[in-house]
């Protein structure tokens, strides 16, 4: 199960905050044992773009073996 303060990467496209599938984000505040997050994604730079609650299909673990990737952000 995913915890607060963890790292996870979102499964689907956010076109109303102009994030996409892929982007990075940290679990704020975990709801329902597990079935819905409070995400924050933030800019290179630590700027907050948007705090979304999503639900678990929408979310899963970073793995270790994965890596980051940069990509401009579009206006939403």
């Amino acid at each position: 199960m995913i915890k607060e303060l963890e790292t996870i990467v979102l499964s689907r496209d956010l076109p109303e905050y102009g994030l996409n599938r892929g982007d990075i984000g940290a679990v704020v505040h975990c709801y329902a044992e597990g079935k819905a997050y409070e995400v924050e994604f933030v800019t290179g730079e630590g700027q907050t773009i948007a705090v979304v609650t999503l639900e678990a299909k929408d979310v899963r673990p970073m793995h270790a073996n994965e890596i980051l990737h940069v990509r401009g952000l579009k206006a939403a």
